[in-house]
């Protein structure tokens, strides 16, 4: 039987990953107490329908305090019954509280007492046993419901569970970090394309740029250093029995260096992992 335990802060999307779940074969539950997981999964393991060895619960911060912070010892118990992985979805604060000005729904933990900022940050220490054991942590900061459906189809769907799924993101500074980041190369170091105005308007991804940034011996000397770690200890990762890993690689913008390192590193990758994926978060935009 296989086991996917969705959560996430309100606001992030979590209803939409389980609809998605759902339409591709999933039993999907909604809002299970988490007391009851060890059971229901312990009683599905043994019946006989087919529609019960693939399914996906979503919990949420509407559990006690007490019972998320037992979650690690219930999952052990899942465990004995099913194979586990662990999806948590978040997005930025400002993202969550536009979302809910946005659809006037009310944040589950709001009260007259409570305002939407303070309701978010008690729901951030709440999930954070369930953030410590996610095996994959997804930012919908800038995703439409379309893109949500998509990396739910492709990050964890389109997955071999037993290999280490690797996602390399380009991303700019001055919009923040990835909150989905295992691990994030700061590159604005490098000499930049933006300072050149024939190739100010240009990205990574176009040839001006990269024969630019190609022969720049520093950009050489950060992608063979990057390589080089990666190569060696991406497989030491993936023995230590994680599902996902997302590389982030960071410059001012996130329209030239940072994507030209992506694109460039996943070609050599992606011999070893042969499923790597590529985002350019601002060129999404």
């Amino acid at each position: 039987m296989e086991l996917i335990i969705l959560s996430g802060r309100s606001g992030s999307g979590k209803s939409t990953a389980l609809h998605q779940l759902e339409d591709e074969g999933y039993y999907a539950i909604d809002n299970l107490p988490i007391s009851l997981l060890p059971e229901l999964v312990k009683e599905l393991s043994h019946s006989s329908l087919k529609v019960h060895q693939q399914v996906a619960v979503c919990i949420d911060a509407r559990n006690s305090r007490a019972e998320l912070a037992r979650f690690q010892a219930l999952c052990d118990k899942v465990k004995k019954h099913a194979t586990l992985r662990i999806v948590f979805l978040d997005a930025g604060d400002d993202k969550l509280i536009k979302r809910f000005s946005e659809t006037r729904r009310r944040h589950p933990l709001t009260t007259d007492s409570l305002p939407l900022a303070d309701a978010i940050k008690l729901e951030t220490a709440l999930l954070e046993p369930i953030v410590i054991e996610a095996s994959l942590a997804i930012d919908t900061s800038d995703m439409t419901v379309h893109e949500l459906r998509a990396a739910i189809r492709d990050r964890i769907l389109g997955a071999d569970a037993s290999k280490l799924a690797v996602q390399l993101k380009s991303f700019g500074f001055k919009r923040g970090l990835p909150i989905d980041a295992d691990l994030v190369y700061d590159l604005r170091m490098l000499p930049n394309p933006h300072w050149h105005e024939g190739l100010r308007v240009l990205t990574g991804q176009d040839s001006e740029v990269q024969e630019y940034l190609s022969k720049q011996e520093d950009v050489r000397l950060m992608y063979n250093d990057i390589l080089q770690y990666l190569q060696h200890w991406l497989p030491k990762i993936e023995t230590s029995n994680r599902s996902y890993f997302t590389i982030a690689i960071g410059c001012t913008g996130g329209q030239h260096r940072s994507v030209y390192m992506t694109e460039t590193l996943a070609k050599a990758l992606r011999n070893s992992y042969p499923d790597l994926q590529v985002r350019h978060r601002e060129l999404q935009r």
